[in-house]
């Protein structure tokens, strides 16, 4: 099964990614968004990402120039028709992707693979409301794209190991690794980064320590490169509380509680650095604790 182009579905801090990794490893990208100044908000990144990348010599002036010429945008998703593979990574409510899915079907090949890069729904579910359950499966990228090295496969109760071993030999073709992961809530990576994150928030809600102390003793304690609590704020406060709440309802266990603290601050829509506010408040010079 040869994937040569590829379509991306959201222009945001993942779709871009994603755009730019598959655009330096020889494939042909759509990148598909609703609003065109995100589009053009995503190409302008991955041209300043790739100059980074220029800058420390890991790929050639050259090589930036080709990725760059290998990436298209589009505003309308039928485009994404004619691709060989199309990534959907527009945000984490279910609801959406399903609409997302529907819009496209009328448009897809036959032999189109169509994956989710969701990081917690059911691929078994999202895959049932599709015309191609067997061609259907979970591809997770970790967050930022270009830099982080595991890509997480995911299969569904129908998906056929020709699609499996399709993205197996796509992900190595990144120059990434894979892991797989069985469809259940949260698959392997956030089932264990959310609920340490929840805990993180649950310790600061219950005056145990300060975001400060907290994030200070995860770093030092256990040499985490960030503090748990800088993470959820790098991560999306949103993202982490969809992500609580994919396992708290899909494993029923207590244990898996969102931290009402969690809530407050994604109501009052503290929803980390991409809102200037989280855990800290990023509005100036250097990030200051909220708590």
């Amino acid at each position: 099964m040869a994937i040569q182009s590829v379509g991306v579905v959201g222009a945001g801090q993942m779709g871009n990614g994603i755009a730019h990794v598959f655009a330096v490893a020889g494939y042909d990208v759509l990148l598909s968004d609703v609003s065109r100044d995100a589009l053009d908000k995503a190409v302008a990144l991955i041209d300043k990402n790739l100059d980074r990348q220029v800058s420390r010599e890991k790929i050639s002036a050259e090589d930036k120039a080709a990725a760059m010429g290998r990436i298209r945008t589009t505003m309308t998703i039928a485009d994404l028709g004619a691709s060989d593979l199309v990534i959907e990574a527009a945000t984490e409510r279910e609801a959406v992707k399903h609409e997302i899915f529907a819009q496209l079907l009328p448009h897809l090949k036959p032999t189109t693979i169509l994956t989710s890069n969701t990081s917690s729904i059911s691929i078994t579910r999202l895959a049932s409301r599709t015309d191609r359950p067997e061609k259907f499966m979970g591809f997770h990228f970790m967050n930022p794209v270009p830099v982080m090295q595991l890509v997480e496969l995911i299969r569904g109760i129908a998906t056929d190991d020709e699609t499996y071993q399709a993205l197996l030999a796509v992900v190595e073709k990144l120059g990434k690794t894979s892991a797989t992961a069985e469809d259940f809530p949260a698959f392997i990576v956030n089932r264990i980064l959310m609920p340490m994150i929840n805990e993180a928030v649950y310790t600061l809600y219950e005056g145990v320590g300060s975001v400060k102390s907290i994030d200070l003793a995860m770093k030092l304690g256990t040499n985490h490169p960030m503090g748990p609590l800088e993470l959820a704020d790098f991560i999306g406060l949103d993202t982490c509380l969809a992500i609580m709440n994919v396992l708290h309802d899909g494993l029923a266990d207590t244990k898996y509680r969102p931290c009402p603290l969690l809530t407050k601050y994604v109501e009052a829509g503290w929803l980390g650095r991409k809102t200037g506010r989280g855990f800290y408040d990023y509005r100036g010079d250097t990030p200051v604790p909220t708590r």
